[in-house]
């Protein structure tokens, strides 16, 4: 592996995040951290297709004094894209090389969200010294699924809905369901934070889930689970989120009257059963 020495952001961060740029194998990685206030593990958040790390701001500040690391992955926010497409298993890799990079060389908890979901099971399947804890927000286990309605899936197929603003206003509630149906202000808000795609960015991350399923191995996963889904989430059925509670034999089910975005528009009331999870003592 060849790492160059961290250097800061001059953007800042979220909510107590220390922006970093730091490069590995010639691939160079914005990333966010927070110390947390005891020795318990830090929490790496893998985010959503196309999503950069500003966009969980309020699920990360409701999360108190919890560790956290995040990153925005190859071709996304301040992540520059890379000269050829990645698959799960290679961005796993390269988060092993990160955390150890950044001095953590022991267990972490693991959370993603959405597309990000599906990396954080990669993770937990290829390293499962290292994923202490995994949670599952909003997510699937890949293309053997329950799908959205054509649609919502037609929608999402690109990033308009992060490069233009006024065609978010006009498809955010039908695609992210939940509180975002009944409050146009959690869009505007939710627009403010976006940093656009770039170029292949996207594209890359439609790669990297094509023909990928964790539906053979989820019994395999030996981490204490949780699972976290809305009720009203057009993009991902909740029905996915009760097939990986039922596959991973050590987890736990929790649903939550909200959409796809539950993490950001129910922050105070779900960062609190995260923390509890986090906390709990291992059997």
């Amino acid at each position: 592996m060849r790492a160059e020495a961290s250097s800061p952001d001059s953007s800042g961060g979220p909510v107590g995040l220390q922006i970093q740029t730091v490069e590995l194998d010639g691939q160079v990685l914005r990333v966010g951290v927070r110390h947390g206030s005891d020795a318990s593990p830090p929490l790496l958040l893998f985010n959503g297709i196309g999503a950069n790390l500003e966009l969980v701001e309020p699920f990360v500040e409701a999360l108190g004094d919890v560790g956290v690391i995040i990153f925005d992955v190859p071709g996304v926010g301040g992540s520059p894209v890379p000269l050829v497409p990645y698959r799960f298993s290679t961005l796993s890799v390269l988060t092993d090389k990160l955390l150890t990079r950044l001095g953590y060389d022991g267990p972490v908890d693991v959370l993603g969200v959405s597309w990000g979901g599906a990396l954080a099971q990669q993770f937990a399947r290829l390293y499962p010294t290292r994923c202490r804890r995994l949670i599952l927000a909003a997510t699937s286990p890949g293309v053997i699924m329950v799908p959205a309605r054509l649609s919502v899936l037609a929608k999402m197929i690109g990033p308009r809905r992060y490069t233009d603003r006024s065609y978010m206003k006009q498809v955010g509630a039908e695609i992210y369901g939940g509180a975002y149906r009944r409050d146009p202000r959690l869009l505007e808000e939710h627009s403010r934070h976006i940093h656009p795609p770039r170029g292949r960015g996207y594209l890359y991350q439609l790669l990297a889930a094509s023909g990928w399923t964790s539906l053979p191995w989820l019994g395999a996963l030996r981490q204490p689970t949780l699972v976290m889904h809305g009720n009203d989430d057009p993009i991902v059925p909740l029905t996915n989120a009760k097939i990986l509670a039922a596959r991973i034999r050590n987890s736990t089910l929790y649903v939550i009257d909200d959409g796809h975005l539950f993490l950001i528009a129910r922050a105070k009331e779900v960062a609190p059963v995260v923390r509890r999870f986090l906390r709990e003592e291992l059997a």
